[in-house]
């Protein structure tokens, strides 16, 4: 296979990969540096001869987590950060003329961590399995990409950074991917966590509509859109911690990388989650987002497009596996945190009540705090939004995963980020191998779930011959595919939760 392509920008030279040819480290925007920080990406500048794409870009700069087994799940590299971080990666089955459906993955990590060039999203097999092409890219994180007050605005400092990235990401792609054998046509874009709710964010955007055809949202979905109020709370913080105010746009372009990290890090402690919202996120911001995507989506201004959405079981167990407060969590804690959360100690007992109905097998106060948190944050979002795109007339899938690998007990769960190697035929790689327990059937499960997404961005629908019959979603039976070692379809799961939680998170 010729490893040589063309773009718009100039020729680039890949290489082999698994039976596959992939470009890596690919120019999607000019660097955004100097006086070009905190600045819309602009088109990338051309090249002449041939350039090599060989090794993956610098990552956004990020915070690197403690532990080590996070660290490699979510991919958080250790070295090469830089603000000049605006590239993506492409793995083709072929850089010829055919016209293969895109699958232009965004990755997650809270919108402050994370990489499209971690090993857990290397695309060979998912490309040569389903003759598709599949991209992976990088976006601005944390105050680099997500800072937002009106009063910065006015002053040259653009909002929404890291999903003016993503959509110029998208545009590159409608551009040159024909280069890659791909079909400009025909792409579906999916993500993770922040990854899954950029894409609920990129439904809502209009800048985006029109560069997309389908849309997979894997454990995220359109809650993390932040008003402009909030928005301004934690920028206001994040320049405090900078010693600066919201007057002083040119002193924050000079500030360094380690200052913007350390003052990110202040603000997140200072303004706190917070009603399940991350402090660094997308935001209303009156142009990339002129409103919530909530709010675009109960007025139906969203991409139609075919859209699958789905959670893991147990979402917050990553959370608190490692976290020593929860393991002999009382129920009195959770009740307080839950008063604490919802606003009065009547709205705690009330979610007792609910949870301890629902749940009758996850009597422990740990496991009543993580089935709580995973609701509140993933499956309720992701009931939430299937609903009101069904009622659209968009054509909804609903999964959700709950396969739990067998070691230490099976005390990991199908917690949050388990189905990404098995979306991308990854289980053997990397920590993963000797993490997970990786059995015959774990395999069959993922080149079930492979072909299901490969289906999907074929066709936009996602049943094949070697899964149950999966249908399509309607707020009456709210049909859904459980991803285990036997997949079967499944009604309504957390229907209870999700109408709790319904009044008080919308």
């Amino acid at each position: 296979m010729d490893t040589l392509a063309e773009i718009a920008s100039g020729r680039l030279r890949g290489a082999h990969d698994r039976g596959a040819i992939v470009f890596r480290g690919i120019p999607y925007a000019r660097p955004p540096v100097h006086d070009r920080a905190f600045r819309a990406p602009e088109p990338p500048d051309p090249w002449s001869g041939v350039r090599a794409a060989t090794g993956f870009g610098a990552a956004a700069p990020q915070f690197v987590p403690q532990v080590r087994f996070v660290r490699s799940l979510i991919g958080v590299p250790t070295d090469r950060q830089s603000q000049d971080c605006l590239t993506l990666n492409v793995w083709t089955p072929a850089a010829d003329s055919g016209r293969r459906p895109v699958m232009v993955w965004i990755h997650g990590g809270a919108f402050v961590m994370g990489t499209g060039a971690t090993f857990l999203y290397h695309g060979a097999r998912l490309a040569r399995r389903g003759d598709v092409v599949v991209v992976t890219i990088n976006y601005r994180l944390g105050a680099l990409g997500f800072l937002n007050h009106p009063e910065l605005r006015a002053r040259g400092i653009d909002a929404n950074l890291g999903i003016r990235d993503q959509i110029r990401a998208l545009e590159w792609v409608r551009e040159n991917i024909s280069g890659f054998g791909g079909d400009p046509g025909n792409v579906t874009i999916f993500g993770e966590s922040a990854g899954g709710m950029s894409v609920g964010t990129l439904l809502a955007a209009p800048g985006a509509h029109g560069l997309f055809h389908r849309a997979i949202l894997q454990s995220g979905a359109m809650h993390h859109v932040a008003s402009e109020a909030v928005a301004a709370r934690v920028a206001e913080s994040f320049l405090g911690a900078l010693g600066l105010g919201v007057h002083d746009a040119e002193a924050l372009r000079r500030a360094r990388n380690s200052e913007i990290q350390r003052a990110q890090q202040i603000a997140a402690m200072q303004v706190g989650i917070g009603q399940g919202l991350l402090p660094w996120q997308p935001s209303a911001d009156g142009d990339v987002l002129k409103s919530t995507a909530l709010e675009a989506l109960d007025r139906g201004e969203v991409a139609r497009v075919p859209t699958m959405i789905g959670s893991n079981r147990d979402e917050w167990r990553l959370f608190t596996l490692f976290d020593p407060r929860n393991r002999n969590l009382a129920e009195a804690e959770v009740r307080r945190r839950l008063a604490r959360q919802l606003g009065s100690e009547g709205e705690a007992d009330a979610a007792l009540e609910v949870y301890r109905a629902a749940r009758r097998g996850r009597r422990s106060p740990a496991r009543l705090w993580e089935a709580v948190m995973s609701d509140r944050v993933f499956h309720h979002p992701a009931q939430r939004a299937a609903d009101a795109l069904a009622e659209l007339g968009v054509p909804v899938w609903r999964y959700l995963f709950s396969w739990r690998p067998p070691l230490v007990g099976g005390r990991l769960g199908s917690g949050h980020g388990m189905e990404l190697p098995f979306v991308f035929g990854t289980l053997r790689d990397g920590i993963l191998r000797r993490t997970l327990g990786v059995s015959p059937s774990a395999q069959r499960l993922s080149r079930r779930m492979r072909d299901a997404w490969i289906a999907f961005a074929h066709s936009g629908a996602p049943g094949h011959a070697k899964l149950p019959e999966w249908r399509a979603y309607d707020t009456r039976e709210r049909a859904t595919l459980e991803f285990d070692r036997e997949p079967a379809l499944i009604h309504a799961p957390f229907a209870a939760e999700s109408a709790f939680w319904r009044p008080r998170l919308g």
